[in-house]
């Protein structure tokens, strides 16, 4: 052991956390990227360094690239080989032995040895490192955990290892044995200054959407890189979203060695000699490529710049369309923060920040804890099989979200994974067993039975860890050149593969339905099938579409009718087909999947502002296979609606016998006697659709009939009925029945007689309809005796009356228990309007004189006395002279 290499930062806070778990068994550890927090505190509180107390120490990190580093670090630090002292699991490889005392395991690994054993016998003290990342599994331990300590081991210490100060929240979910929060130990590393260079891109850059970040951004990442270079020393760490745009900066760098420069690519998809290289010093300057996993977890040696691009990936979920997946977003403030420290570690450094200095005020101040918007389908389970269903009584950092929950539980009811209550079944439990996605474990264990146990192992590796995009969107094609390749993907496919095939063996019987009883079995297209372990007489393009379906069955989707061809100059398109969720999906441009009729969909994101998700992964597959996989959802149903034909404005009942799966029509058949509710329901669909007041017929009666009571009810209110086309809607079954419950088709409604239909919501129960024609009458008799209809279309009801009718009448009447003027349009003796007035009085004093003016001499046969107000009124003309 090297005294040198283990004076740490961190060295000088170890006795106070050591103090702190004796007294009160849990602590919470803060300490900055670089201190030692993840390889000296572990050594130290197992004994394993200034010969302390001797325990057995658990510690869990949140990626298998930060467990391996960790347990290299460690073991080197001790002069050993991994799988003494200090050993490392994660999902398919453990490397401990019989002398290992400190073991690094992923957080899922933890995950699942707590399933199996609560009380983990032999562990003295786990630590969760980089808790403030918050990821999903390491909360959902966090709460294992706790509840441990609380029912069956109190003496169990637990540390919560942070490399931020933001400590509170996580000391007081850890309260000890006595009341208050967990004691916080703080390490301080030397933390030199680091100068902030803003280094916005020369021109505008697209903002990301899905996984894809704007190509010029990337290109102004490497111009920033290359800046660096010339104006600092060391080596430069550059962050950037994802794997994919790690390839393309090395790319526009020159490929691993530019000059005298060696360019690594650090990601959890990197070669293992790669990820050592990132990791220790090299003999010549470096530029590092990096997730976010050199945010806090690695610690990357001769750092002096730090090129920042400002993108993070997150998770995100769209329950709507049964879509889940990762997305490039702007990072937090924080983030932003974590990735400028890693340049003033060692020395003096520099952040070249590749946004404007503004754009900061719009970024969020935290990361969002995965829990708020992540697919928690397997975080749901986990709670079920620990026996909190819906995660009731966990103690949690953040509670989550009950629409993400109830989607969750829904899905895992449709696996058969939890019972009514949500708890976990039989079947759940070997589910969850298998350490993959609900989803994903339900096709293995149910697809080894069909496809062979060989083919599905190797369907569901390639489904658990995404293959690279370059390789393409068919499946089939995809696993053939993994199967040849030499890469490291194809190397943790391989390992994976041997896994799972021990996974999908039937423990102790066949197969198992959702009730516990033995399954029925199941026969593809033709009746092929395949027998457990066999060789599988499906073929490989069809064990594709089976694996996929069964994971995702609401994914399956047939192809639409052809589109038309894109107008000149507009992006061509792919395929279209409709999943069986209803989403609507597209395939690229030169998609390998291309002529097929039926795929299963395996990653798919929708970009935003796009109607169509956008398929990334599918197998081909058939009808047979679909209604196989997705059985659940085939429906034969009666499906009466109102239709628009193509080409025509006028909707009509459309009747049909539909077998589907889902939003995808198999067969229809024209219904010649569909249910009456049915109809009913369609034939209100079509009067919501096209307006009460265009679909039904209105009469000049009905039509004066609907505007008096709209008068009414706007002036009165209660008991007078409005009767505007929504009212008369919700009110159907009040004025539209018997005849609404006969009718079979549009012509029917047609044939409705309006006028004594409304005559039904007249207030007849309050004796009020009895003085409809005193309150608004639709006539009124003028002094000549004319009865003349009154216009209540209007805001003001209006009398339009000859001028010559009216000579004597002083006041008109007023409407509604005199609360309205009654508004005269006072016509000329050829009935067009010569006035108009509400004040008949007023206006036989002053303005008549002037219409008199203006046409007496245009109508010389009619009277135009000078005394209006006690004149004759009359209906002719003067006989002629």
């Amino acid at each position: 052991m090297n005294p040198a290499s283990l004076d740490l930062p961190v060295r000088s806070a170890v006795p106070a956390l050591q103090h702190a778990l004796e007294e009160r068994r849990v602590a919470v550890l803060a300490a900055p990227p670089g201190t030692g927090k993840t390889t000296l505190v572990p050594l130290t509180l197992a004994g394993l360094v200034d010969g302390g107390r001797a325990r057995r120490v658990l510690v869990a990190e949140p990626r298998r690239l930060a467990v391996r580093a960790a347990a290299r670090r460690m073991a080197w630090l001790l002069g050993e080989p991994v799988g003494e002292r200090v050993g490392f699991t994660v999902r398919g490889e453990r490397r401990v032995g019989p002398r290992t005392v400190v073991e690094v395991v992923t957080t899922g690994v933890l995950l699942q040895r707590l399933q199996r054993d609560q009380e983990l016998v032999g562990v003295d003290l786990v630590v969760l490192d980089e808790c403030h990342e918050r990821h999903l599994d390491a909360d959902t331990a966090l709460a294992f955990l706790l509840d441990v300590r609380a029912a069956l081991r109190p003496e169990l210490q637990l540390v919560c290892a942070s490399a931020t100060s933001d400590t509170a929240a996580w000391a007081r979910l850890l309260r000890g044995e006595a009341d208050g929060p967990a004691p916080v130990v703080e390490a301080h590393g030397v933390q030199h200054p680091v100068e902030v260079v803003w280094s916005p891109p020369p021109r505008p850059v697209r903002p990301p959407q899905g996984l894809r970040t704007d190509p010029a951004l990337l290109e102004h990442v490497a111009t920033t890189v290359l800046r660096a270079l010339r104006e600092r020393e060391g080596d430069v760490l550059c962050f950037l979203p994802g794997a994919g745009e790690i390839a393309r900066v090395a790319g526009l760098l020159g490929g691993p060695r530019n000059g005298s420069v060696d360019v690594l690519q650090l990601h959890g998809r990197a070669d293992r000699a790669v990820q050592d290289a990132a990791l220790t010093p090299g003999e010549r300057r470096r530029v590092v490529l990096s997730t976010s996993v050199a945010e806090s977890s690695l610690t990357v040696p001769g750092v002096r710049s730090v090129v920042d691009c400002g993108l993070s990936r997150e998770p995100r979920t769209d329950h709507a369309r049964g879509l889940a997946g990762l997305v490039t977003v702007r990072s937090s403030l924080a983030t932003g923060r974590q990735r400028a420290g890693r340049a003033g570690r060692e020395a003096p450094g520099a952040v070249y920040r590749c946004w404007a200095e503004a754009e900061d005020a719009l970024a969020r101040a935290l990361p969002t804890p995965e829990i708020m918007q992540a697919d928690l389908t397997s975080f749901a389970l986990q709670a079920a099989c620990w026996g909190a269903p819906g995660a009731q009584g966990l103690v949690l950092p953040d509670a989550p979200p009950a629409g993400a929950m109830a989607a969750a539980g829904t899905t895992l009811a449709a696996l058969g994974a939890v019972d009514e209550a949500g708890r976990a079944t039989a079947r759940g439990a070997r589910i969850a067993r298998t350490g993959l996605h609900p989803r994903l474990g339900r096709a293995l264990l149910d697809g080894a039975p069909l496809v062979g146990e060989r083919q599905a192992a190797e369907l569901v590796a390639l489904l658990s860890e995404e293959p690279p995009r370059a390789l393409g969107d068919d499946l089939a094609t995809v696993r053939r050149t993994v199967r040849t390749a030499n890469d490291p993907y194809a190397s943790r496919w391989r390992d994976e593969v041997r896994r799972l095939r021990t996974t999908s063996r039937p423990d102790g019987g066949g197969a198992r339905s959702h009730s516990g009883e033995p399954e029925e079995s199941v026969r593809l297209s033709g009746g092929r099938g395949s027998e457990p372990g066999g060789p599988g007489a499906v073929g490989e393009a069809e064990a594709a579409g089976v694996m996929v379906g069964l994971a995702y069955p609401e994914r399956l989707a047939r192809a639409r009718s052809a589109r038309p061809q894109p107008a000149q100059g507009a992006r061509e398109r792919g395929a279209a087909y409709l999943m069986v969720s209803g989403t609507a999906a597209e395939t690229a441009v030169g998609s390998g999947l291309a002529g097929a009729e039926w795929i299963a969909v395996a990653v798919a994101d929708r970009p935003a502002g796009s109607p169509s998700a956008r398929v990334q992964l599918a197998a081909r597959t058939d009808e047979v296979t679909a209604r196989l996989c997705a059985a659940p959802l085939l429906t034969d149903r009666e499906e009466v609606h109102w239709a628009v034909p193509p080409g025509s404005r006028r909707g009509d009942v459309t009747a049909r016998r539909v077998a589907a799966l889902g939003a995808v029509e198999l067969a229809a058949e024209p219904l010649p006697a569909p249910d009456p509710a049915l109809l009913r329901a369609a034939l209100l669909e079509g009067l919501a659709a096209e307006g009460v007041g265009t679909l039904l017929t209105w009469s000049a009666e009905a039509s004066g009939l609907r505007e008096r009571l709209a008068f009414l009810h706007r002036v009165l209110g209660d008991p007078w009925p409005a009767v505007d086309d929504r009212a008369l809607l919700e009110r159907a079954e009040d004025w539209l029945e018997p005849e609404l419950t006969r009718a079979r088709r549009r012509a029917d409604l047609e044939r409705i007689p309006t006028a004594s239909a409304l005559e039904r919501l007249l207030p007849w129960a309050s004796g009020a309809a009895g003085r409809l024609d005193e309150l608004a009458p639709e006539r009124i008799t003028v002094p000549t005796g004319s009865r003349i209809r009154v216009d209540y279309s209007a805001d003001q009801p209006v009398l339009a009356v000859k001028l010559q009718e009216l000579f004597g009448w002083r006041t008109a009447p007023r409407l509604a228990d005199g609360r309205v003027p009654l508004t005269i349009h006072l016509l000329s003796p050829a009935g067009r309007p010569a006035a108009v007035t509400a004040d008949l009085a007023s206006f036989w004093g002053e303005g008549y004189r002037a219409v008199r003016a203006e046409l007496r001499g245009r109508y010389p046969r009619h009277p135009w006395p000078e005394d209006p107000a006690t004149a004759e009124p009359t209906r002719r003309a003067n006989p002629r002279k």
